[in-house]
C-alpha cells in the first residue's frame, strides 16, 4: 500500500488523501454502532463509533484481514454538531480500535439512519 500525498499539500489529520494498493478487494457494508444482537448499548456517539469499527474488523477477520488492510471508509453521521463537538473522543476511540491506520475517508452528514437510535454508519473497503 502506498500513501499518495501531493508534496505541496498539508498532511491531512486522521485520514489520507489517496492510497495505491493491489490485491483482493473486500467490501464491508455500512456498519452501525450496535452489537452482534443488533442492540445499541449506548447512545453516545463515540461508543457507537467504537462498536461500528469493531464490527468492521470482525467482518474483515473472516478473510484474515485487519485494520491495516482498509484503504477507504465512508462515515455517515446523523448529528454534525455532535460529531464536531466529540472529535477528540472519536479520535481517541479510532486510534484505540484502528491503531495508526489512516485510509482515505469521507464523512457525510445525513438526516437519519434506518436503525432507530443509530448515530453513525461506517462502510469500508479493504485490499488484502
Amino acid at each position: 500500500m502506498e500513501i499518495l500525498q501531493p508534496p505541496s499539500w498539508p498532511r491531512p489529520k486522521g485520514y489520507s488523501n489517496g492510497i495505491k494498493a493491489s490485491g483482493d478487494m473486500v467490501f464491508v457494508a455500512g456498519q452501525v454502532g450496535w452489537n452482534e444482537r443488533e442492540e445499541f448499548e449506548s447512545d453516545k456517539l463515540e461508543d457507537q463509533v467504537r462498536q461500528a469499527l469493531q464490527n468492521i474488523l470482525a467482518i474483515l477477520k473472516e478473510c484474515d484481514a485487519g485494520a491495516e488492510h482498509i484503504v477507504r471508509m465512508t462515515w455517515f453521521v446523523t448529528h454534525k454538531q455532535e460529531y464536531l463537538d466529540k472529535q477528540k473522543e472519536i479520535g481517541a476511540v479510532y486510534r484505540e480500535v484502528m491503531g495508526q491506520t489512516y485510509p482515505v475517508m469521507s464523512l457525510i452528514h445525513i438526516s437519519g439512519l434506518i436503525e432507530e437510535g443509530g448515530k453513525v454508519e461506517i462502510e469500508a473497503t479493504a485490499v488484502v
